[in-house]
C-alpha cells in the first residue's frame, strides 16, 4: 500500500512539473510570437539592409529614418568594454574565494558579493550619474560624463558578482582528488590552479561568462541613465551612445501604436532577441564542449 502510494505521488509530481515547464515554454513562445508580429511589419517600409545598416535614427522628423547600425555598435561596444573589465576581476574574485581565502574570509566576502548582485540597476545607474560622471568630467577633461565608458564601468560592476559567484561554484566543485594528484606530482598551488583547477571548471566558467554578457546586452536602466542617449556612431570611449535597449525604453511611450516607429522599436526587440539567443547557443556549446574536463 505504501509503495503504491509513493509511486502515485511520484507520478503526480512528475506530471505537475511537466505542466509547469510546458507553461513556461508556452509563455515564452507567446511572447516571441507577439514580438515578431509587431516588429516584422517594418519590412513593408524598409529593407532589412536599410534598417540594420542604416546610420541615421530620426523617427520623428519630417523625413523619418530608421537606421539602427549606430545603436547596434553602441550595444556591442558597451558589452565588449564591460566584459573586458568584468571578466578578469570576476575570475580573480572566484579564484580567491575558492582556492585562497580562509574559511572565515569566505564567510564574509561570499555574502557581500551576493548582496552586491542584488543591488537594483536603477541604484547603480544613479551612482553612475552623480558620482562617476562628475569624476570623469573632472579628470579626463570631457564635456559629459554620461558616455560609453561610464556605462561600461557600471555594467561591469553589475555583472562582476554574477560571474564571480557562478565561477566560484564551478571551481569549488572540482574534485579534490585532482588537486591532490597534482600536488603529489610536485606542482605548486598556482600551477595546480591554472593547469588543473581552471581547465576542469571551464564548463561552468564559460557558462558564467556568457550569462554575464547576456545580462549586459539586455540591461536597460543603467545604459538609459548613464550612456548619454546619443543615437550616433561612437568614435571614442568618451562619446555618448544609445544602445538598443535604452532606445526602446526611451521612445516606446511616444510611439504611435501600429505606426512605423512602433514597428521599428519592436524590430529592435527582435534584433536583441536574436543576439541573446545566439549567446545562449554559444553558452550551451561551450558548456558541453568542456563538460568532460570537470570529471
Amino acid at each position: 500500500m505504501e509503495k503504491h502510494k509513493g509511486a502515485l505521488i511520484d507520478i503526480t509530481l512528475e506530471k505537475f512539473f511537466f505542466v509547469i515547464a510546458l507553461s513556461c515554454l508556452l509563455v515564452l513562445f507567446t511572447i516571441m510570437i507577439f514580438l515578431f508580429k509587431e516588429g516584422l511589419p517594418i519590412l513593408k517600409h524598409l529593407s532589412i539592409g536599410d534598417f540594420t545598416f542604416g546610420t541615421e535614427w530620426y523617427p520623428t522628423s519630417g523625413n523619418p529614418r530608421f537606421g539602427i547600425f549606430p545603436l547596434i555598435i553602441a550595444s556591442l561596444s558597451v558589452t565588449a568594454l564591460a566584459s573586458l573589465i568584468a571578466i578578469p576581476f570576476s575570475l580573480a574574485v572566484a579564484i580567491y574565494l575558492s582556492e585562497i581565502a580562509s574559511k572565515s574570509a569566505k564567510e564574509i566576502f561570499k555574502p557581500m558579493i551576493e548582496i552586491i548582485a542584488s543591488i537594483p540597476s536603477v541604484v547603480i545607474g544613479f551612482f553612475g550619474m552623480v558620482v562617476v560622471a562628475p569624476f570623469l568630467m573632472n579628470h579626463f577633461d570631457i564635456d559629459s560624463g554620461l558616455n560609453l565608458f561610464n556605462a561600461s564601468i557600471m555594467l561591469a560592476f553589475m555583472v562582476i558578482p554574477i560571474i564571480a559567484s557562478i565561477s566560484e561554484d564551478a571551481i569549488s566543485s572540482v574534485p579534490l582528488s585532482l588537486k591532490e594528484a597534482s600536488y603529489a606530482l610536485g606542482a605548486t598551488r598556482w600551477q595546480t590552479i591554472f593547469h588543473i583547477t581552471i581547465p576542469a571548471a571551464l564548463s561552468g566558467i564559460w557558462t558564467a561568462i556568457i550569462l554575464g554578457i547576456s545580462r549586459v546586452i539586455g540591461e536597460t536602466m543603467v545604459v538609459l541613465m548613464v550612456a548619454g542617449g546619443a543615437a550616433l556612431m561612437p568614435h571614442s570611449f568618451f562619446d555618448p551612445v544609445r544602445p538598443l535597449t535604452s532606445n526602446i525604453a526611451a521612445e516606446m511611450a511616444e510611439a504611435e501604436v501600429g505606426g512605423i516607429h512602433y514597428n521599428a522599436l519592436f524590430a529592435i526587440g527582435i534584433i536583441l532577441f536574436i543576439i541573446t539567443f545566439i549567446f545562449n547557443l554559444i553558452a550551451d556549446y561551450l558548456s558541453n564542449k568542456y563538460k568532460f574536463k570537470s570529471h
